[in-house]
């Protein structure tokens, strides 16, 4: 796939934001760990963006999905107010588990 500048540009962007408002939200990171954002892929229309979260431990994925999911709408309000898109893409939060592989990945080339 062949993006221009604008669209990585707004990728990042998105995906900057929404590890902001993630670290601004999670109050309490012993419910649901620690979540990083690793990438935003936004649709070739900007119209949809999936946002990929990382999290440790791993057995706080299902709380910190979960969580992320509920948040859609604040984090969707969160890029309005703070940026100039237009129009605001439909969001959504999935775990990133291109990212899970190679740390797996790498983990087993240490040995």
């Amino acid at each position: 796939m062949n993006m221009s500048r604008r669209h990585v540009q707004v990728s990042e962007e998105l995906a900057h934001m929404a590890g902001e408002f993630l670290a601004r939200e999670v109050a309490n990171p012993s419910v649901y760990g620690l979540i990083t954002v690793t990438r935003a892929e936004l649709s070739d229309d900007f119209r949809n963006v999936t946002v990929f979260l990382s999290v440790l431990p791993q057995t706080k994925e299902n709380e910190a999905i979960h969580f992320a999911k509920r948040a859609r709408s604040d984090f969707r309000k969160y890029v309005k107010e703070h940026s100039f898109l237009q129009p605001i893409p439909i969001i959504d939060f999935e775990i990133d588990y291109g990212e899970k592989n190679r740390q797996r990945v790498d983990e087993l080339t240490r040995k």
